[in-house]
């Protein structure tokens, strides 16, 4: 078996191939690096899968903290394990959107699944999952209830501010004034697809686009994005575990190249 681990900032994900390439089980836990969510969310890959620890070959680590997880065999970026995973599940896909709890990417993939470029975004929440957080507490609910508001209209306010703080400033007053709910949390929306679309026409945006990343269950962001490029977006099975299942793949072909 081989095993492949995401850390991202905000969760932890897991998946677990044979010596084929099937995907035996995956595991998603909603705590991330500087937590115990990779231990959880093994512990509970390895009890669905009934597949016992010394079965494990080779492990690789990807994502936001994986230098900090001491017992994979390799550690690769989480660019090259999401370019690998879409790969092999869409090899349509020719550019990647992923967005996580703290940071943006674009990735442009070749006919052959290859990175050929990429950008991403690090610096500032605005454009990550970290922004739908702060918008959902200034809005009081939860991300889901977020973005079924956001699916309930067309309208929407502006949020101008490029600066999460600012931003959440920005949106008391809108509320203040008399906007609603829905138009708010649309423009929430709105404000990511722009930041985000603009990271993505920056490495020369090309079909098919597929979006990864836990913010990618936000069908409302789905949505929202495909309408700022001008083009459909994919929203694969299991968006979370696309990196993790990468780093298997991963894992899998650097234990063949020992033998």
């Amino acid at each position: 078996m081989f095993l492949g681990i995401d850390i991202g900032s905000s969760s932890s994900k897991t998946v677990l191939i044979d010596r084929e390439g099937a995907i035996l089980g995956s595991e998603v836990v909603n705590i991330g690096t500087g937590t115990n969510g990779v231990d959880l969310a093994l512990d509970r890959l390895l009890k669905k899968t009934n597949v016992q620890k010394e079965r494990i070959l080779y492990r690789v680590v990807t994502g936001y903290g994986r230098m900090t997880y001491q017992e994979a065999d390799k550690q690769i970026t989480e660019i090259s394990c999401h370019a690998k995973g879409v790969a092999a599940l869409y090899p349509k896909a020719r550019t990647i959107v992923d967005i996580g709890g703290q940071d943006a990417k674009a990735i442009q993939l070749d006919a052959n699944g290859a990175v050929e470029n990429f950008i991403m975004n690090e610096k500032c929440a605005a454009g990550t999952g970290r922004f739908f957080e702060v918008m959902a507490r200034v809005l009081n609910c939860n991300l889901e209830e977020l973005a079924n508001l956001a699916a309930t209209t067309t309208e929407y306010v502006p949020i101008s501010s490029i600066c999460t703080v600012f931003a959440e400033s920005e949106v008391i007053s809108q509320l203040a004034g008399g906007a609603s709910l829905a138009a708010v949390a649309r423009g929430a929306h709105v404000s990511v697809a722009k930041r985000v679309c603009g990271l993505v026409k920056r490495i020369r945006v090309r079909p098919d686009v597929v979006m990864t990343g836990g913010v990618a269950l936000n069908q409302a962001m789905a949505n929202c994005l495909s309408q700022e490029l001008e083009l459909p977006v994919v929203v694969l099975e299991s968006p979370q575990t696309v990196g993790a299942l990468g780093a298997a793949i991963f894992a899998k072909e650097c234990y063949e190249k020992k033998l």
